[in-house]
């Protein structure tokens, strides 16, 4: 716990709060407090609450793990909650960085006080010898509006938005920009067949396989290889991060927290038949406290089976079954980087629309 002197005189105070053991344990005050001023401000920001957790997703998302420590703050001004912060420390890749976030209440904003908190991430990132720190934030599309150009990837962020004021006075620089998505449901299904059509002659030699929630043990270790790969085949502008190394344990602990978070999953994959190698797969979930919206999640096609269309191969029989399995779902949310141009090319013609960006920012010390 610190605490410091806001601008009007009364202490600021920011501790550290307890995670629930689960989400069927309840939440503390501390814990609603924190994950509803969290919903509030995605509400805010968006017109509605698609992009916000559950309260199963953050019990669930910030009890952490072995791959990764997570820290949830709090700030206080007199009786007052008026900002929160988190910390993540990976555990088995990238253990020189940490990953920050800072909210607070708009009541509350211009005083000092995200100042403060960011401080005191900051300070405790350091003294767990982590000398890069990223962040990330989000932006609605307003046409016309002055952009903060990408330093090392493409695109650009809401220059005069809070978010890129904050950063930029705090010393973090917007090092890329992923295009935020949306595809009405259902999908035109005479777009699919086309678009299938018109895939299978460059997919000839591969075959989709699909799953729910839970990858088959025949194939979780190739399902695991794809996984890592998908930490360094994607495009991540200047950020450095490093490949994670996935194997079947760390799948099964994904789709545990995943189940125990309220969360279900339709994967499709491309297998190629004469070496029985998975070579794409692409990832929907949903959650059924917010039946409306799908997140599409991983897409990846291996390196070695690239310029076979096997990207829309595996999104389109998908985008099918979660017209079966979630019927109440009205649309489809995804995130790429703006220079992976072909997965955005893909996304686009299945009929996504640009909704919004999101910013991923980078302090280094030294």
């Amino acid at each position: 716990m610190t605490s410091s002197n806001a601008p009007n005189g009364s202490a600021l105070v920011v501790w550290r709060i307890g995670v629930p053991a689960s989400p069927e344990a309840g939440a503390s005050a501390d814990f609603l407090a924190f994950h509803r001023m969290r919903v509030a401000h995605e509400t805010a920001l968006w017109g509605n609450a698609d992009r916000a957790p559950t309260l199963a997703e953050d019990i669930m998302f910030w009890l952490g793990n072995e791959y990764e420590e997570r820290h949830v703050y709090l700030a206080r001004l007199g009786g007052t909650v008026v900002g929160c912060g988190t910390l993540t420390l990976p555990l088995s890749e990238n253990t020189t960085t940490a990953g920050v976030d800072v909210l607070v209440d708009a009541g509350y904003r211009r005083q000092g006080i995200g100042t403060a908190i960011l401080q005191h991430l900051e300070d405790t990132a350091r003294a767990r010898d982590r000398v890069s720190f990223d962040g990330y934030s989000g932006a609605p599309i307003v046409p016309g509006v002055p952009l903060l150009e990408a330093k090392s990837g493409s695109g650009g962020f809401p220059l005069e938005s809070e978010a890129t004021r904050f950063a930029v006075a705090h010393g973090y620089s917007l090092e890329q920009v992923e295009s935020n998505s949306t595809l009405s449901l259902p999908p035109d299904g005479e777009l699919l067949a086309a678009l299938e059509s018109r895939a299978l002659p460059s997919a000839q030699g591969y075959s989709v396989i699909a799953w729910r929630d839970s990858c088959p043990d025949t194939l979780v270790d190739a399902f695991a290889a794809l996984k890592s790969l998908m930490s360094t085949e994607v495009p991540i502008a200047g950020l450095g991060w490093e490949g994670e190394e996935w194997d079947s344990a760390r799948v099964r602990q994904e789709e545990a927290t995943w189940r125990s978070s309220g969360i279900e999953a339709i994967i499709a994959a491309a297998q190629h038949e004469a070496s029985g190698e998975l070579a794409a797969y692409t990832v929907l979930i949903h959650r059924a406290e917010a039946p409306a919206v799908i997140y599409q999640e991983d897409t990846l096609v291996a390196p070695g089976h690239r310029g076979h269309r096997l990207g829309m191969l595996v999104k389109i029989p998908n985008l099918r079954q979660a017209g079966v399995t979630w019927p109440d779902a009205t649309r489809v949310m995804t995130w790429n980087a703006s220079e992976n141009r072909h997965m955005l090319a893909i996304n686009i013609a299945l009929g996504f629309k640009p909704s919004g960006f999101e910013g991923e920012w980078q302090k280094r010390l030294g």
